[in-house]
């Protein structure tokens, strides 16, 4: 898929859905050829399809490589809230042919793949302590 061709894909998509902003989609993309590079490594370097639960599993471990604490600020400024939103970029970019599908593919194959804040706010949470809580004195 060449960047001008997917550039113009989401131009297209950017005039009737402005949900989510256009580096979404890019990062869309990253994510998909990091989940199947990862699906070729674990499969003898064979390519496959992925899943939309994969995909979803390899947007947010990008994610969290890439952009470490700033991860939930940056997805919610892109629009993404939940797993459910990588899908519907997802089906975007296959109503533009950038993406393909296989029959049994459905947006629902995204919802609920992972929790907003259990992937990208709780790791970086301070650790509560264990033991006996310290008294502070005012």
């Amino acid at each position: 898929m060449k960047a001008l061709q997917f550039e113009q894909a989401v131009e297209s998509i950017l005039k009737r859905e402005r949900r989510y902003d256009p580096l979404a989609y890019l990062f869309l993309k990253e994510a998909l050829d990091f989940t199947l590079k990862r699906a070729a490594d674990g499969n003898g370097g064979e390519q496959r399809h992925v899943s939309g639960r994969e995909l979803c599993a390899g947007y947010r471990d990008l994610a969290l490589e890439q952009f470490g604490p700033m991860a939930a600020t940056l997805m919610l400024e892109w629009g993404i809230r939940e797993s459910s939103d990588i899908g519907e970029m997802v089906f975007h970019l296959i109503d533009e042919q950038m993406f393909g599908k296989q029959e049994d593919d459905t947006k629902e194959d995204f919802a609920a793949a992972f929790d907003f804040d259990d992937a990208f706010v709780v790791p970086f949470q301070p650790k509560k302590r264990r033991g006996s809580p310290v008294a502070m004195k005012v």
